[in-house]
Protein backbone atom coordinates (compact mmCIF):
# COMPACT_ATOMS: atom_id res chain seq x y z
CA UNK A 1 0.00 0.00 0.00
CA UNK A 2 2.89 2.53 0.91
CA UNK A 3 4.30 2.22 -2.43
CA UNK A 4 1.15 2.91 -4.06
CA UNK A 5 1.09 5.81 -2.22
CA UNK A 6 4.34 6.62 -2.62
CA UNK A 7 4.23 9.11 -5.04
CA UNK A 8 1.48 10.84 -3.00
CA UNK A 9 3.96 12.07 -0.36
CA UNK A 10 1.67 14.79 1.06
CA UNK A 11 -1.25 11.90 1.43
CA UNK A 12 -2.33 11.89 5.14
CA UNK A 13 -5.29 9.10 5.23
CA UNK A 14 -7.69 9.00 8.17
CA UNK A 15 -10.32 6.94 9.60
CA UNK A 16 -13.17 7.11 11.68
CA UNK A 17 -14.84 4.43 13.48
CA UNK A 18 -18.37 5.73 14.52
CA UNK A 19 -19.42 2.94 17.57
CA UNK A 20 -22.23 4.65 19.57
CA UNK A 21 -24.73 2.94 18.58
CA UNK A 22 -26.77 0.80 20.50
CA UNK A 23 -26.83 -2.10 19.37
CA UNK A 24 -30.70 -2.88 19.64
CA UNK A 25 -31.24 -5.38 16.99
CA UNK A 26 -28.10 -7.01 18.44
CA UNK A 27 -29.15 -7.32 22.49
CA UNK A 28 -30.71 -4.96 24.28
CA UNK A 29 -28.16 -5.52 27.43
CA UNK A 30 -24.52 -6.08 25.34
CA UNK A 31 -23.14 -4.01 22.64
CA UNK A 32 -21.98 -6.04 19.34
CA UNK A 33 -18.75 -4.36 19.39
CA UNK A 34 -17.72 -5.42 22.51
CA UNK A 35 -18.09 -9.45 22.21
CA UNK A 36 -15.21 -11.18 22.30
CA UNK A 37 -13.57 -13.15 19.42
CA UNK A 38 -10.11 -14.81 19.86
CA UNK A 39 -9.58 -12.72 22.83
CA UNK A 40 -10.05 -9.54 21.39
CA UNK A 41 -13.52 -7.58 21.13
CA UNK A 42 -14.68 -7.13 17.84
CA UNK A 43 -13.88 -3.23 17.84
CA UNK A 44 -10.17 -3.98 18.94
CA UNK A 45 -11.03 -6.62 15.25
CA UNK A 46 -11.87 -3.81 13.46
CA UNK A 47 -9.74 -1.37 14.37
CA UNK A 48 -6.86 -3.61 13.79
CA UNK A 49 -7.93 -4.10 10.59
CA UNK A 50 -7.48 -0.52 9.35
CA UNK A 51 -4.42 -0.06 11.11
CA UNK A 52 -3.12 -2.14 7.95
CA UNK A 53 -2.62 0.79 6.29
CA UNK A 54 -0.73 3.97 6.61
CA UNK A 55 -3.31 5.95 8.97
CA UNK A 56 -2.14 9.04 10.05
CA UNK A 57 -4.76 8.32 13.13
CA UNK A 58 -7.95 7.00 13.71
CA UNK A 59 -11.28 8.52 15.56
CA UNK A 60 -13.72 6.33 17.18
CA UNK A 61 -16.61 8.29 18.26
CA UNK A 62 -18.27 6.61 21.28
CA UNK A 63 -21.43 7.05 23.54
CA UNK A 64 -21.45 9.53 26.62
CA UNK A 65 -21.75 6.61 29.15
CA UNK A 66 -19.07 4.54 27.34
CA UNK A 67 -16.31 3.98 29.84
CA UNK A 68 -14.53 0.80 28.55
CA UNK A 69 -13.54 1.69 24.77
CA UNK A 70 -10.59 3.89 26.67
CA UNK A 71 -9.82 0.48 28.51
CA UNK A 72 -9.54 -1.54 25.13
CA UNK A 73 -5.54 -2.36 23.60
CA UNK A 74 -6.05 -0.89 20.24
CA UNK A 75 -2.98 -1.29 17.23
CA UNK A 76 -1.48 2.05 16.89
CA UNK A 77 -2.95 3.50 20.55
CA UNK A 78 -0.72 6.28 19.47
CA UNK A 79 -2.68 7.18 16.59
CA UNK A 80 -6.02 6.93 18.49
CA UNK A 81 -8.49 9.62 19.48
CA UNK A 82 -12.36 10.03 21.19
CA UNK A 83 -14.69 12.02 20.49
CA UNK A 84 -18.50 12.06 21.42
CA UNK A 85 -21.08 9.97 19.14
CA UNK A 86 -24.30 11.41 17.82
CA UNK A 87 -27.93 10.04 18.44
CA UNK A 88 -27.29 7.75 15.09
CA UNK A 89 -24.70 7.00 12.89
CA UNK A 90 -24.56 10.18 10.51
CA UNK A 91 -24.49 12.29 13.77
CA UNK A 92 -21.98 10.46 14.73
CA UNK A 93 -19.90 10.50 11.52
CA UNK A 94 -20.36 14.45 11.69
CA UNK A 95 -19.33 14.89 15.58
CA UNK A 96 -15.61 12.92 14.46
CA UNK A 97 -15.53 14.86 10.90
CA UNK A 98 -15.46 17.60 13.16
CA UNK A 99 -13.12 16.78 15.89
CA UNK A 100 -10.91 15.69 12.86
CA UNK A 101 -10.97 19.26 10.98
CA UNK A 102 -9.09 20.35 14.09
CA UNK A 103 -5.82 18.10 13.14
CA UNK A 104 -6.63 17.92 9.42
CA UNK A 105 -6.65 19.24 5.90
CA UNK A 106 -9.60 19.26 3.52
CA UNK A 107 -7.97 17.30 1.14
CA UNK A 108 -7.05 14.41 3.39
CA UNK A 109 -8.62 11.15 2.62
CA UNK A 110 -11.12 9.68 5.57
CA UNK A 111 -11.96 6.09 5.61
CA UNK A 112 -15.37 5.68 7.83
CA UNK A 113 -15.81 2.01 8.79
CA UNK A 114 -18.62 0.31 10.65
CA UNK A 115 -17.66 -0.93 14.43
CA UNK A 116 -18.98 -4.22 13.97
CA UNK A 117 -17.26 -4.95 10.62
CA UNK A 118 -13.91 -6.77 11.50
CA UNK A 119 -13.65 -9.16 8.46
CA UNK A 120 -12.44 -6.12 6.26
CA UNK A 121 -8.93 -7.68 4.07
CA UNK A 122 -6.10 -5.68 3.88
CA UNK A 123 -6.84 -6.00 -0.46
CA UNK A 124 -10.03 -4.58 -0.03
CA UNK A 125 -8.94 -1.80 1.89
CA UNK A 126 -5.43 -1.03 -0.37
CA UNK A 127 -8.21 -1.07 -3.31
CA UNK A 128 -10.55 1.26 -2.12
CA UNK A 129 -7.82 3.51 -1.04
CA UNK A 130 -5.51 3.04 -4.53
CA UNK A 131 -8.92 3.70 -6.25
CA UNK A 132 -9.96 7.32 -4.98
CA UNK A 133 -6.39 8.69 -4.62
CA UNK A 134 -5.83 7.71 -8.29
CA UNK A 135 -9.05 9.28 -9.75
CA UNK A 136 -9.57 11.76 -7.27
CA UNK A 137 -13.39 10.46 -6.31
CA UNK A 138 -15.43 8.83 -3.19
CA UNK A 139 -15.37 5.29 -3.12
CA UNK A 140 -17.14 2.34 -1.27
CA UNK A 141 -16.23 -1.22 -0.94
CA UNK A 142 -19.92 -2.72 -2.37
CA UNK A 143 -20.14 -6.61 -3.54
CA UNK A 144 -22.87 -7.34 -6.38
CA UNK A 145 -26.29 -8.41 -5.41
CA UNK A 146 -26.13 -12.68 -5.92
CA UNK A 147 -29.84 -13.28 -4.62
CA UNK A 148 -33.23 -12.94 -6.37
CA UNK A 149 -35.04 -10.11 -4.85
CA UNK A 150 -38.52 -9.67 -4.27
CA UNK A 151 -40.61 -6.93 -3.03
CA UNK A 152 -43.71 -6.98 -0.92
CA UNK A 153 -45.82 -4.09 -0.27
CA UNK A 154 -48.02 -5.15 2.14
CA UNK A 155 -47.95 -8.81 4.31
CA UNK A 156 -46.32 -11.71 3.20
CA UNK A 157 -47.08 -11.62 -0.81
CA UNK A 158 -44.51 -10.58 -3.45
CA UNK A 159 -45.91 -7.75 -5.31
CA UNK A 160 -42.45 -8.18 -7.91
CA UNK A 161 -39.20 -9.47 -8.62
CA UNK A 162 -36.69 -6.37 -8.75
CA UNK A 163 -34.41 -6.33 -11.28
CA UNK A 164 -30.85 -7.09 -9.66
CA UNK A 165 -28.67 -6.58 -12.70
CA UNK A 166 -27.81 -3.09 -11.46
CA UNK A 167 -27.88 -3.36 -7.95
CA UNK A 168 -25.00 -3.30 -5.45
CA UNK A 169 -24.79 -4.23 -1.81
CA UNK A 170 -22.95 -1.42 0.15
CA UNK A 171 -20.54 -2.21 2.62
CA UNK A 172 -17.94 -0.22 4.41
CA UNK A 173 -15.15 1.12 4.44
CA UNK A 174 -16.26 4.41 2.36
CA UNK A 175 -13.75 7.07 1.39
CA UNK A 176 -14.02 10.70 0.51
CA UNK A 177 -11.90 13.36 1.51
CA UNK A 178 -12.38 15.48 4.32
CA UNK A 179 -14.00 18.43 3.62
CA UNK A 180 -16.21 16.91 0.62
CA UNK A 181 -17.64 14.38 3.20
CA UNK A 182 -17.86 16.60 5.97
CA UNK A 183 -20.14 19.50 3.83
CA UNK A 184 -22.48 16.60 2.10
CA UNK A 185 -23.09 15.63 5.71
CA UNK A 186 -24.37 19.10 7.16
CA UNK A 187 -26.51 19.93 4.15
CA UNK A 188 -28.42 16.70 4.18
CA UNK A 189 -28.80 16.61 8.04
CA UNK A 190 -29.75 20.32 7.30
CA UNK A 191 -32.23 19.16 4.60
CA UNK A 192 -33.17 16.26 7.11
CA UNK A 193 -32.40 13.59 4.25
CA UNK A 194 -32.74 9.86 5.17
CA UNK A 195 -28.85 9.69 5.46
CA UNK A 196 -27.52 5.73 5.80
CA UNK A 197 -24.19 5.62 4.74
CA UNK A 198 -21.77 8.42 3.98
CA UNK A 199 -22.59 7.65 -0.17
CA UNK A 200 -25.76 8.50 0.38
CA UNK A 201 -25.11 11.74 1.61
CA UNK A 202 -22.66 12.61 -0.49
CA UNK A 203 -25.28 11.24 -3.70
CA UNK A 204 -27.89 13.56 -2.16
CA UNK A 205 -25.16 16.50 -3.08
CA UNK A 206 -24.17 14.86 -6.33
CA UNK A 207 -20.94 14.17 -5.25
CA UNK A 208 -19.94 10.97 -7.68
CA UNK A 209 -19.03 8.03 -5.93
CA UNK A 210 -17.98 5.26 -7.32
CA UNK A 211 -18.34 0.95 -5.94
CA UNK A 212 -14.92 -0.82 -5.33
CA UNK A 213 -15.84 -4.60 -5.49
CA UNK A 214 -15.14 -5.97 -2.45
CA UNK A 215 -15.90 -9.53 -0.59
CA UNK A 216 -18.55 -11.18 0.44
CA UNK A 217 -17.20 -12.15 4.47
CA UNK A 218 -16.78 -8.40 5.12
CA UNK A 219 -19.84 -8.98 6.87
CA UNK A 220 -21.60 -6.46 9.34
CA UNK A 221 -22.44 -8.07 13.03
CA UNK A 222 -25.71 -7.09 13.54
CA UNK A 223 -27.47 -9.89 15.29
CA UNK A 224 -26.30 -12.81 17.04
CA UNK A 225 -25.72 -15.60 14.65
CA UNK A 226 -23.99 -12.93 12.58
CA UNK A 227 -21.32 -13.26 15.62
CA UNK A 228 -20.65 -16.83 14.64
CA UNK A 229 -19.95 -16.22 11.34
CA UNK A 230 -17.74 -13.84 12.17
CA UNK A 231 -15.48 -15.85 14.81
CA UNK A 232 -15.69 -18.80 11.14
CA UNK A 233 -14.98 -15.93 8.67
CA UNK A 234 -11.66 -14.45 11.33
CA UNK A 235 -10.02 -18.33 11.96
CA UNK A 236 -10.35 -19.08 8.36
CA UNK A 237 -8.62 -15.30 7.29
CA UNK A 238 -5.86 -16.52 9.81
CA UNK A 239 -5.39 -20.02 8.57
CA UNK A 240 -4.70 -18.45 5.02
CA UNK A 241 -2.45 -15.91 5.99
Amino acid sequence: MKSQLKHHQSLNLWAIIPAAGSGSRFSKSELKQYQVIQNKTVLEHTVSRLNQLPLAGYVLAVGEQDTFAKTLNFDHSDKAHFCLGGAERVNSVLNALSYLSTLASEDDWVLVHDAARPCVTQDCLNHLVHTAVETGKSAILAIPVRDTLKRVEVGVTIDQTVDRSKLWQAQTPQIAQLGVLKKAIEQAVLSQANITDEASALEYVSESVQVVQGRSDNIKITYPDDLELAKLILASQSLSH
